[in-house]
């Protein structure tokens, strides 16, 4: 993640962050969050890819065995999924949250 996002890594609770952006609500809340993170839980590793998967439908089908919530990408290990495929889908989020956001070093 590192290396994909250029972003030195930092520890948010239990969550791996890489970068960090300030949001805006159209309702005044703000805050700031992470370009994209990871939590490495018991059940499986979550990544967390803040502009959801709708314009990556090819690639999640490339992936391998993966589940999804709004923005997170379950995987229960590594071996099930394609590492060159989770690097495309980091790259593309990485680069529409730079296009999106203000993206610095934690």
């Amino acid at each position: 993640m590192e290396r994909v996002s250029g972003y030195k890594p930092y520890l948010s609770g239990s969550i791996i962050g890489f970068g960090k952006y300030r949001y805006k609500y159209d309702s005044g809340r703000e805050g700031d969050s992470a370009v994209i993170s990871f939590f490495p839980r018991k059940q499986n590793l979550v990544v967390y890819i803040m502009p959801g998967f709708d314009k990556i439908e090819g690639l999640l089908q490339e992936l391998g065995k993966h589940k999804l919530g709004k923005s997170c990408l379950y995987i229960n290990k590594l071996s099930d999924i394609k590492p060159d495929v989770l690097e495309k889908i980091a790259k593309l989020s990485i680069q529409y949250m730079q296009q999106k956001y203000r993206c610095k070093n934690a």
